[in-house]
């Protein structure tokens, strides 16, 4: 498998111990042959979030989705499952780019092949009497339900969905988000590279400087990072003493979740693109598409108590720290651009930054030994 188009000598950097290492090479924020090289080997090559399968159940039974560079048809029946976006007689797309319908079929609109949504074939007019249907079905990719987000690896031969996540779940867990729903959406289009916006949030550096309302119900300075196996990483943070949540007054106006650290915010992001923050009385995650190498899509889901009828405390909070990052993140695109930047070094809290870094310096040189289902299975 091919190494990413990026200087080695500048990734040799990024993976030297923490406190001599540099951050990656400026081409990995602004280089479109990176981006195509992530969709394939990071995106489709890894477990990639698609979002809430409520939300991408009621577009329909069955809905194209393109993971990383690769298009998938999803079906979402008593189960998720993914599938090549190929009929198996002639190879014929099977729904167009982003097509959702609700039908008991998936039909090829070539020749007429139709497939349960289990991917097994149903019907080849005009076959003949011997042929084997059963051995025709469609190629089917690894999917999974994770207390209800729906990821995908649509290259299908990534590591078991549970060895990526490692211990993730017992921090995740307890907020049984499963349980809760979506009371609040925000799509945002943000003008910097995917990596740019998941090192913002993996810090609090930045914080003082330009989230009054976040510090002014949370320490900057508290909390601390976790480091344990699989491909996330975050940190925690603890509540002022007034606050009850991170809103602007401090204030809940929700249900409290039971069974979870009232004082405590989790902030776990788990590779390539979903970012989850754990409150004690909401949940919220931000989904990243990277739509160019210095263009990324993010949707920000906002999760209750199915009996919480006005989010807007929990929102309005988010929207006005989500659009002070993203005037960061855009600021340092820019400033990446420049003939003149060169990688900087970490500062000593920046833990989780370099948990990322060689992440991805790791997974540039060889993504395989990183994110493979045969380095997985050597592992056991």
């Amino acid at each position: 498998m091919s190494a990413a188009p990026l200087d080695d000598e500048g990734l040799a950097a990024a993976l030297r111990p923490f406190g001599q290492s540099r951050m990656l090479p400026v081409a990995a924020y602004t280089d479109e042959r990176v981006l195509a090289w992530e969709r394939r080997h990071l995106f489709a090559g890894s477990w990639t979030c698609l979002g809430r399968r409520g939300q991408l159940a009621a577009e329909g039974n069955q809905q194209e989705v393109t993971v990383g560079d690769v298009s998938v048809v999803l079906t979402l029946g008593e189960q998720v499952r993914a599938f090549a976006n190929a009929c198996r007689h002639r190879g014929h797309e099977l729904l167009g780019t982003g097509e959702r319908c609700a039908r008991r079929a998936i039909v090829c609109p070539y020749h007429g092949w139709s497939y349960d949504l289990d991917g097994a074939l149903k019907a080849a007019p005009r076959m003949g009497e011997e042929f084997e249907a059963r051995a025709f079905g469609l190629f089917e990719l690894p999917a999974v339900d994770w207390h209800g987000w729906v990821f995908v690896n649509a290259g299908a031969s990534a590591m078991p969905f549970e060895q990526h996540l490692g211990t993730l779940d017992d921090l995740v867990a307890p907020y049984a988000a499963e349980q809760l729903t979506v009371k609040a959406v925000h799509r945002y289009e943000v003008a910097a590279n995917w990596k740019i916006i998941a090192e913002n949030y993996h810090e609090c550096y930045h914080c003082p400087l330009i989230h009054p309302e976040l510090c002014a119900v949370t320490p900057p300075t508290s909390g601390d990072n976790w480091h344990e196996p699989g491909h996330w990483l975050g940190g925690s943070m603890r509540l002022r003493e007034h606050a009850e949540t991170m809103s602007l007054d401090g204030r809940s106006r929700g249900i409290m979740l039971p069974g979870v650290d009232p004082r405590e915010v989790r902030y776990l992001g788990l590779f390539p693109n979903v970012l989850l923050s754990l409150h004690p009385d909401y949940v919220m995650a931000h989904r990243m598409v990277p739509l160019a190498a210095d263009r990324t899509f993010v949707e920000c889901s906002w999760l209750f108590d199915d009996k919480v009828t006005d989010p807007s405390y929990a929102v309005d909070f988010w929207d006005v720290t989500n659009r002070q990052d993203w005037a960061a993140c855009e600021s340092v695109q820019r400033g990446m651009s420049s003939p003149h930047y060169t990688p900087g070094p970490l500062a000593p809290n920046e833990t989780a930054i370099y948990d990322w870094v060689t992440l991805l310096a790791r997974a540039y040189r060889d993504p395989a030994a990183v994110f493979g289902r045969q380095m997985a299975e050597n592992r056991i």
